[in-house]
């Protein structure tokens, strides 16, 4: 199994969520995987324009990383992304990215992938940004098999209490197992099927606006 792994924070590889993410990739590694992290500092990927070129051309026409970070995930078989707590939600840096995958959403085109989440914050409130960005993979086509989160306030250095420790390293044998074994998940399934028919509907309506995506629809899910 081939894992991209996206880390927005702005501390890079030096903070509590790259050090949480390495667990899960331990993990992940130790059943077999390879791994390829990407940090977003900020200034690789760049917020949505708005312009629409993804829904008409298939392509982002700025000139940043996002284009080389989605052939990346194109070619893997497994996606997580790593996010820091900031005032109960993603980084602005993972924002960015999820904005820009506006057409990937729209295609659903990352089916067949599996992925998991992974939030550190100083003070709580994890799990809702966890299951959002689980939200959001599913609209990507992703299958997410779950998440770990930890709380660092009060730590007085960087450190994981055993248990996270345990449970980061579980959720990266989880991932490549899923994967291997093709795992379904009946409410994954459930709200990946609700999302396909709201995107049916809005291809149906919009193919003239945007040629790219309804061709897409049209060639590889059979929408007439």
């Amino acid at each position: 199994m081939k894992i991209v792994s996206l880390v927005a924070s702005p501390r890079g590889m030096r903070g509590n969520t790259a050090a949480l993410l390495r667990l899960v990739l331990e993990g992940a590694e130790a059943a077999g995987a390879t791994a390829e992290t990407i940090v977003l500092p900020g200034n690789t990927v760049l917020p949505c324009k708005a312009c629409d070129s993804c829904h008409k051309k298939g392509a982002c026409p700025q000139k940043d990383d996002f284009e080389a970070i989605k052939a990346k995930i194109y070619e893997s078989d497994g996606l997580v992304l790593a996010s820091p707590n900031y005032i109960f939600s993603v980084s602005a840096q993972m924002k960015a990215f999820m904005d820009r995958c506006c057409g990937v959403i729209h295609c659903m085109s990352f089916e067949g992938k599996y992925g998991v989440s992974v939030v550190t914050s100083g003070g709580g409130d994890e799990q809702p940004i966890a299951d959002y960005m689980n939200h959001f993979l599913i609209t990507t086509g992703i299958t997410p098999v779950g998440s770990v989160c930890a709380t660092m306030g009060g730590v007085s250095e960087p450190a994981f209490a055993d248990e996270t420790k345990r449970e980061a390293i579980e959720l990266g044998r989880n991932l490549v197992n899923a994967w291997k074994t093709r795992a379904a998940f009946p409410e994954v399934d459930r709200a990946k099927g609700e999302f396909k028919n709201r995107m049916q509907l809005l291809m149906t309506y919009r193919k003239e606006q945007w040629p790219y995506e309804w061709e897409y629809w049209r060639k590889n899910r059979g929408l007439t």
